[in-house]
């Protein structure tokens, strides 16, 4: 069946991605969230990634530096169809593959699939890169199909893509001998300029050409208005426990250090002065970081509903 229209169609080929609402059902929008849900709640008992894929692979990944059981950072999952039915079946029969199908088939074949996740603490940031130099294959009539299970906003993190960028040279990912995964910065600065961003209600997916070049949002951090310390030393915890119910500043544990961050400067700077001479505490300003902002997101969306 038919599911785009040549406007669609013409959009993807001219610019490389298209992103359109309803590519899954409720029904199956709102089991994905609960199957996701219960391995979220699962990730608890754990302290490095787990489980085992069919090639042997962690299937599980959580962010070493601050996942916990209270506070839990799984940032992706391998080949969900493997273990899911309700994934294997949005694979297999979803507005979503007619659409992949309309743009590429009639007839498609499924290579790999994962979840990312940006929950608060899995610090999740895409490099900007193709994907085509990651699965090379014989043609590039292929498709990334990214459904949105959450709403994709401004504010959490959406993805940037170059425009036409599919029908331009294909880069390296490897600099100076050393896998990156990344475009050269000089590159990526150029397809910044002009980027698009890709966002969504819950349920959309954003289709996009293999070779197409994309990254995550740095505006998410630069708009947070966040001014944050990194903060070492042998009273570490000890300050993290007496900030613990501040109400006006966010401390995030990063392994051994801390992040102290505020959005008023002033009200940080007066609470944390009397720290400020304390020899056991080392404090450096930062650049806040991905689970700071969305930290102090979750918090602020929290109290607007006490």
């Amino acid at each position: 069946m038919q599911t785009l229209t040549q406007a669609h169609y013409d959009a993807f080929w001219r610019d490389g991605v298209i992103t359109l609402p309803d590519a899954v059902t409720p029904a199956q929008l709102t089991a994905l969230r609960a199957e996701f849900a219960g391995w979220i709640e699962g990730s608890r008992a754990h302290t490095k990634p787990y489980g085992q894929m069919l090639d042997g692979r962690a299937r599980f990944d959580i962010e070493p530096k601050s996942h916990s059981a209270t506070t839990p950072a799984l940032r992706r999952v391998s080949a969900p169809t493997e273990i899911s039915s309700v994934y294997l079946d949005v694979m297999r029969n979803s507005r979503m593959t007619d659409m992949v199908a309309d743009l590429i088939g009639p007839n498609v074949k499924h290579h790999h699939n994962k979840i990312n996740s940006k929950q608060p603490g899995s610090a999740t940031e895409v490099k900007w890169h193709q994907d085509f130099p990651f699965t090379p294959h014989s043609n590039t009539d292929i498709v990334t199909a990214l459904l949105m299970v959450d709403e994709v906003t401004d504010d959490n993190g959406p993805l940037e893509v170059a425009l036409g960028s599919h029908k331009g040279e294909l880069h390296s990912l490897w600099h100076d001998g050393v896998f990156t995964g990344a475009v050269d910065p000089k590159i990526e600065a150029d397809y910044k300029r002009n980027a698009a961003v890709s966002k969504g209600p819950a349920g959309s997916v954003c289709l996009m050409h293999t070779c197409l070049a994309h990254g995550s949002v740095q505006e998410v951090i630069d708009r947070s208005n966040l001014l944050t310390y990194t903060v070492s030393g042998e009273g570490v915890q000890r300050l993290a426990a007496e900030f613990a119910d501040h109400p006006d500043v966010l401390v995030t544990p990063f392994g051994a250090k801390l992040h102290v961050s505020a959005r008023d400067k002033e009200a940080l700077n007066t609470a944390i002065k009397p720290y400020r001479q304390d020899r056991t505490l080392h404090w450096e300003e930062s650049t806040p970081s991905l689970e700071d902002v969305f930290i102090d997101m979750m918090t602020r969306a929290k109290d607007n509903f006490q």
